[in-house]
C-alpha cells in the first residue's frame, strides 16, 4: 500500500459544521486550513482539519 491516502473532513470555525471532504496521504504533517463557503453560515470562513468518523 504505497498510496495510502486518509481522509479528512474540513470544519467551519465559526458553526461548526462539516462541509467538505479532504484526501491526503500519511506522511504529511500539517494542518489544512482554507477559506471555504459554508452553506449553513452562508459566507466565507475558515474552515479547519478535523478527523473523519468512519
Amino acid at each position: 500500500m504505497a498510496n495510502e491516502r486518509l481522509t479528512f473532513v474540513l470544519t467551519c470555525t465559526e458553526c461548526k459544521s462539516k462541509n467538505y471532504y479532504y484526501a491526503k496521504g500519511k506522511k504529511k504533517e500539517y494542518k489544512v486550513e482554507a477559506n471555504k463557503f459554508c452553506k449553513a453560515c452562508g459566507k466565507k470562513t475558515l474552515h479547519k482539519e478535523a478527523k473523519a468518523s468512519k
